[in-house]
């Protein structure tokens, strides 16, 4: 039987694009979720059974630490040579995977919640299987209202990433 343990995850080259999220690992593979990732304020519940991701990012959006949640499948030999980590949350329980970012299991579903302005960073979450991928983005649950003020504020239609 395998050994399947928690990682401590390392930091990784991030890059935002219009198209989606990429992120290089240490061995120098990357990962691609594809499309702009859907916005959440506060937390994501993702479906039971999906391999769930969750990218914390450094204040510049060029770095990043990436953990998966709950993976009984991937060798820890594999995440070590990544820099993903991995961490495992029973149900009714929670863990910190970042300051400002925790994990908890409710039932087989996964909650994650996270404080973009206690992460310093921004917190993306993705949830996989083999019927498809989602990505969200957690913000601040008025992030919305000062974009908006923003925008009337400069005159602008829309605002510039």
């Amino acid at each position: 039987m395998s050994h399947r343990s928690t990682v401590s995850p390392s930091t990784l080259p991030v890059d935002l694009r219009e198209e989606g999220v990429v992120v290089e690992y240490l061995d120098e593979r990357e990962a691609f979720y594809n499309g702009v990732p859907a916005k959440r304020e506060g937390s994501v519940r993702t479906r039971p059974g999906v391999l769930v991701q969750v990218l914390v990012t450094d204040p510049t959006d060029t770095e990043g630490v990436l953990t998966y949640v709950n993976d009984r499948s991937t060798h820890d030999d594999i995440l070590e040579e990544t820099g993903v980590g991995r961490v495992f949350v029973e149900p009714g329980e929670e863990t910190e995977l970042f300051p400002g970012v925790t994990a908890r299991a409710e039932g087989h579903a996964i909650v994650i919640e996270g404080e973009p302005e206690v992460a310093r960073g921004r917190i993306f979450v993705f949830a996989e299987d083999e019927m498809g991928e989602a990505s969200y983005e957690i913000v601040r649950e008025d992030t919305e209202a000062e974009e908006g003020a923003q925008i009337a504020e400069n005159g602008q239609d829309q605002l510039e990433e």
